[in-house]
This record gives C-alpha cells, structure tokens and sequence, in this order.
C-alpha cells in the first residue's frame, strides 16, 4: 500500500508538472501586483487584522474547559488523584492559552 501511494504521488506531481503553464519570471513587471505605479512596501496581509481572533481564542478556552469539568467532576470519585492531575496538566494548558490571550489584548474593551 506504500509503494502504491509513493507511485501514485509522484504521478499525481508529474502531471501537474506537465500541465503547468509557464509565467513569466519573477522580476518581470507583469510578475509585480499592481499598486498604481509604486513599488511594494508592505505584505498584503499585514494591513488586514482579524479582531474577533482573540475573543474567539478566550471563549474556547473557558468552553473547552467546562466542557470537560462537568464529566470529569463524577470521574473524580472514582478515579481520585489520577483524575485530579489529569484535570492540572489540562487547565496549566487552558492557561497558556488565556495568557497568550491576555498578552494580545482581548481583556482591554475598545
């Protein structure tokens, strides 16, 4: 199944070689995006900042974290200090993420 899969991989980019269209090279103007006669300064996503990111990223967190809590708080009985570490390894991970959100700003209302 192996040998299958690397043939047909390289098959796969074999046609897509002989199929590709050749462009221009990379210095010719018409290679250049076209921002009115300018040269570019800047990468075209840096302009663009996705603000609802971060407060997504923080009502995951607390989501993934109540989601959990509630079958792991019956586990608890029955499994006792397992359970218990278990649940600190998964909310020292819930917590990097809420730091690195609050290191991004989602806790400052504009």
């Amino acid at each position: 199944m192996l040998t299958v899969g690397i043939i047909l991989g390289w098959t796969a980019l074999a046609v897509a070689f002989a199929l590709t269209v050749s462009r221009p090279s990379a210095t010719a103007p018409q290679a250049a995006p076209f921002v009115g006669g300018g040269s570019v300064e800047t990468h075209a996503w840096s302009r663009y900042h996705f603000r609802p990111y971060s407060m997504s990223l923080l009502f995951i967190a607390f989501e993934m974290e109540m989601m959990f809590m509630y079958p792991w708080a019956v586990v608890f009985v029955s499994e006792g200090i397992k359970a218990l570490a278990e649940m600190g390894m998964f909310l020292a991970i819930l917590s990097v993420g809420i730091l690195y959100g609050w290191r991004e700003g989602i806790f400052r209302w504009q």
